[in-house]
């Protein structure tokens, strides 16, 4: 099932600071940014225990070699994300600020600015976890894809963008070709 476009009155509604003018910096990948997800992980592990079903590196900084904004994006599989007194005391207590809500996924920010980290909870089973891990995986493995997103996002970084979200929906006909040369099905 595709995500409606965003609007400003849908983001809004999302947005716990709400809509944020941006640019976008893409750098060339940082070998430090596995490690930085390590040391997440080991905290996530540690805040969460066992509610925390998977906890996985996302997003371009877990591709070798893709260029990337300077953020590295977690997933981490939560039973009912909706379910937020079962476990955003203990995100918010260990330093994440929650960012995003809406039914079934919740998307929070920590670190300073030289290590900033955006983690998103949904259920381990969800189709975005399963989508997220299908374009990891696939563009791990197959560098004309990699070049190709990354060309795509350098060209879309030239632009200010009204929100980030913005940016993140331009990005998704490239993507969902991608995903498709992988054999993801929509759902």
């Amino acid at each position: 099932m595709a995500r409606e476009p965003f609007d400003d009155e849908r983001l809004a509604a999302m947005l716990v600071h709400g809509p944020q003018r941006t640019r976008v910096e893409i750098v060339d990948h940082d070998p430090e940014w596995p490690r930085r997800f390590e040391r997440r992980a080991v905290q996530l592990r540690q805040v969460l225990g066992e509610r925390a079903r998977l906890i996985e590196h996302i997003g371009s900084t877990s591709v070798p070699g893709l260029a990337a904004k300077p953020v590295v994006d977690i997933v981490v599989g939560i039973d009912d994300p909706d379910d937020e007194a079962a476990y955003l005391p203990d995100l918010e207590a260990a330093g994440y600020d929650l960012r995003v809500t809406e039914p079934g996924h919740r998307a929070l920010r920590a670190g300073d600015p030289d290590e900033p980290v955006n983690l998103h909870c949904y259920a381990p089973d969800d189709v975005e976890t399963r989508r997220y891990l299908v374009l990891r995986d696939h563009l791990r493995t197959h560098p004309d894809d990699r070049d190709l997103y990354a060309d795509t996002k350098r060209e879309l970084a030239r632009r200010e963008w009204d929100d980030m979200n913005y940016y993140a929906e331009a990005k998704g006909p490239v993507i969902r070709d991608i995903l498709a040369r992988a054999g993801w099905v929509e759902p």
